[in-house]
């Protein structure tokens, strides 16, 4: 592997993914992976352009900056980049009504949605809502329609609590293709658009970036398939397989974002 001055060069800015990055979900709002609070803030204070990037979509974004700020974390509202807002974007241009299969955290991001006589099914990681019977309805409202669309936020495989690794909707996104027939958008990562529209929010090209994830797939491939370069953590639902991964090769492994950050402003315009 090149040199990390080679591998480093031209970085002018950082797409940092939030959950097992910067912070690990779970039981009383979870918990800050050690330094990346101060990783974060010595990002911020450096000539790199920051946005945050995540699949976040069991709570509003504005309520999971809220969670970020109370463990510490320098980021507002307006630096976050999140599929719900993208997806009520889409559905309101294309005319969409949804029918919801979401955790109720983040409904209140649909309020100004039509969801009546549906036209589509929207799927997100609705957690313990992931029932045969709310599954079933989604099923049948797709199987219905003469030209079924399915919006999956994100398709993670899994993602980390406090209390361990938990299940991500990209799991039932695939059962919904499978039993219908049907290939779901997805709006999030790994989706290119997803990617180019927070880099176009911090007046970044994709070759000018680097993207800082724990999934090797979502995060590290969807990156690099945009021109981008990307890290991966070894926190958050990082697996040592993934070093060994038969697709996908990240442009460098570091430990943490602390030392992710470490290696960019040490190599910072050299």
């Amino acid at each position: 592997m090149a040199a990390w001055a080679e591998r480093l060069a031209g970085v002018r800015g950082v797409l940092l993914d939030i959950s097992g990055v910067l912070y690990d979900s779970g039981a009383g709002g979870g918990a800050a992976i050690p330094g990346s609070v101060e990783a974060v803030a010595r990002l911020k204070r450096s000539p790199l352009k920051v946005r945050f990037c995540t699949n976040e979509s069991q709570k509003p974004r504005a309520e999971l900056v809220g969670l970020l700020q109370r463990l510490g974390f320098d980021i507002s509202e307006g630096e976050v980049t999140a599929p719900a807002p993208a997806t009520c974007q889409i559905l309101k241009e294309r005319g969409l009504r949804p029918h919801l299969l979401i955790h109720d955290g983040v409904r209140s991001e649909f309020d100004h949605i039509d969801t009546s006589n549906p036209n589509c099914v929207v799927i997100a990681d609705a957690g313990e809502g992931f029932s045969y019977q709310n599954m079933n309805k989604a099923f049948q409202v797709l199987m219905e329609l003469e030209n079924p669309v399915l919006i999956s936020l994100g398709k993670g495989r899994y993602y980390k609590e406090t209390s361990g690794l938990m299940l991500d909707v990209g799991a039932y996104m695939k059962a919904l293709e499978y039993a219908c027939g049907v290939e779901a958008e997805v709006v999030g990562k790994p989706s290119p658009e997803f990617f180019k529209s927070a880099l176009q929010a911090i007046g970044v090209e994709a070759h000018e970036a680097i993207m800082i994830g724990d999934d090797i797939v979502g995060d590290v491939g969807g990156a690099q398939r945009c021109g981008m370069r990307a890290l991966q953590v070894r926190t958050g639902k990082y697996r040592p397989s993934d070093e060994h991964h038969p697709e996908v090769k990240a442009d460098g492994y570091v430990d943490n974002l602390a030392e992710a950050v470490d290696l960019l402003l040490r190599h910072l315009d050299k």
